[in-house]
């Protein structure tokens, strides 16, 4: 299992898309900071303030979703399963967990920066400022937020297994589903894996969802489609 892991690794690690993905993360996380900590006005409440140190989750699923997808649309998953000798399933496995400690680099960095832009910036701020353990909170949960949208992308995209339908299925659900969900009802909104990601990564606050809840919410969600694209990658054909 170690040799597939590494191999694993390897792909996603050397790959000009995870370069591409990382520096998309660190712009945003500039931007992020901002429009929040800058351009938006007085901000004089912690979870406003924390805003400004958050990610965007969804860049990481989207990641996930095309690297994945991309091993069969390159016809590489196929000679990976018969190289390695195990069972789909397990590579598979291997792949997700690789995708995992990517997406905890890729998160590390990202919300590095948003943190060491953010906490000056915020520092002239009305209101009670953050502390140590609302930082870390927050770091906490883009960590999180990342790793498990990295995990649930790649199992995504083992069940898709065409990048672009991918990206546009979920570009219309985040961007068009979603809101229109969140009209009706916010709270059904935050259930699903995009509105929990949010509340963890602190995006989104005020809502009904805690952020402890969000990260059950979401985590559910990875392993349910997890499951799901080990049961179906054992059962049909590779090429």
């Amino acid at each position: 299992m170690r040799h597939l892991l590494r191999g694993e690794l390897i792909k996603t690690v050397t790959t000009r898309t995870v370069v591409g993905f990382a520096l998309g993360g660190v712009a945003f996380a500039v931007l992020n900071v901002l429009v929040i900590a800058v351009a938006s006005g007085k901000l004089d409440k912690v979870p406003e303030k924390e805003e400004a140190l958050s990610g965007l989750p969804i860049l990481l699923l989207l990641w996930g979703l095309v690297g994945a997808a991309g091993e069969y649309r390159h016809r590489t998953a196929a000679p990976a399963a018969l190289v390695s000798r195990r069972g789909r399933g397990a590579v598979l496995s291997a792949r997700m967990v690789a995708y995992a400690l990517t997406g905890l680099l890729l998160g590390a960095l990202t919300t590095a920066v948003s943190v060491g832009l953010a906490l000056p910036l915020l520092s002239d701020q009305p209101g009670p400022g953050l502390t140590s353990g609302d930082v870390g909170a927050v770091v906490a949960g883009n960590l999180v937020a990342f790793v498990l949208s990295a995990i649930l992308g790649a199992a995504l995209g083992a069940l898709i297994r065409s990048p672009v339908l991918g990206v546009v299925v979920l570009l219309i659900v985040n961007f068009a589903v979603v809101p229109l969900l969140s009209g009706v009802s916010e709270s059904g909104a935050d259930l699903t894996p995009f509105g929990a990601a949010g509340v963890l990564s602190r995006m989104t606050h005020d809502t009904s969802l805690s952020v402890v809840a969000s990260g059950w919410v979401l985590a559910a969600w990875t392993v349910a489609v997890t499951l799901a694209a080990v049961v179906v990658e054992r059962r049909r054909d590779l090429a």
